[in-house]
């Protein structure tokens, strides 16, 4: 049985909680919701999925029902008990006290080798926990995560769009991102200000050229995203290497898709 509003407000007021601005907390309370995020995860019995930001245990109870083995990672001290109680039945719970921001991913994940992060990610650590786990947890191969709707968007954007650009490479340069679906403010308690998404990134075999150089380039692109590449990479790529790479250096950093910037980066590797 997943949370209802009015349990979501009991569980807090009996324990004498309250959502903290300062973690961006903001809770489900609409079962229908957590059972379609659960259904879309593809996940049940034999896998291993990390929740991060669990809360109140609304999306781990709907997770837990499909049998998988989860890891329950909360940051807010206060609300672990509240959580560990919520799911003391569940023998497929093992919630874990941890800032997922600095926390030790291979002691977290242990012996098992493949896992699939599902979270309600607080807006404000969203894209860095997003791109942190994409850049050094290669164990989770799949993430499915509930974030601002803008900002799942930009995961999931193609090139020459307006939502395209870094995060948008890096997802490109690790997987696939797509946008599975959208949820209406009114499900949360707080009621945020702006719409939420749900992004799944699966992981592929990335191209060879190697990911920071890479990144790094992409990013001095992107900081100057209005200029042409010759002017916002100008003392880095030369003429050649734009032209070792057939990237065309009137073109705008939105124009190029990951196979283009790889390219670029390898010309630069390769010092043409």
């Amino acid at each position: 049985m997943t949370h209802s509003r009015p349990r979501v407000h009991d569980l807090l007021e009996s324990n004498s909680l309250a959502p903290r601005r300062d973690l961006g907390q903001n809770f489900v309370a609409d079962p229908n919701t957590v059972r379609r995020i659960a259904s879309l995860a593809h996940v049940g019995a034999g896998d291993h999925v990390v929740e991060i930001g669990a809360g109140l245990g609304s999306l781990t109870l709907a997770l837990a029902d499909t049998g998988a083995e989860i890891t329950a990672v909360e940051v807010d001290r206060g609300m672990v008990p509240v959580l560990t109680e919520v799911v003391a039945d569940r023998a497929n719970v093992r919630v874990v006290e941890a800032d997922a921001m600095r926390v030790d991913w291979d002691e977290l994940l242990g012996a098992a080798d493949r896992w699939v992060l599902v979270a309600n990610l607080p807006y404000n650590v969203a894209t860095p926990l997003v791109c942190d786990v994409l850049d050094n947890v290669p164990r989770v191969e799949r993430l499915l995560v509930m974030v601002q709707r803008e900002v799942a968007e930009r995961f999931a954007a193609q090139p020459r769009t307006p939502a395209y650009g870094a995060v948008s490479v890096k997802a490109a340069y690790w997987g696939t991102a797509r946008v599975v679906g959208v949820v209406p403010a009114s499900v949360f308690v707080p009621r945020p200000n702006v719409e939420s998404a749900l992004v799944e990134i699966t992981r592929r075999r990335p191209p060879d050229t190697a990911p920071q150089p890479l990144f790094d380039l992409v990013r001095t692109a992107f900081g100057h995203r209005r200029k042409m590449l010759r002017k916002s990479l100008a003392g880095v790529v030369t003429p050649a290497q734009f032209e070792q790479a057939a990237v065309d250096p009137t073109a705008r950093p939105e124009e190029l898709d990951v196979a283009a910037w790889c390219r670029l980066a390898g010309s630069i590797d390769a010092g043409g």
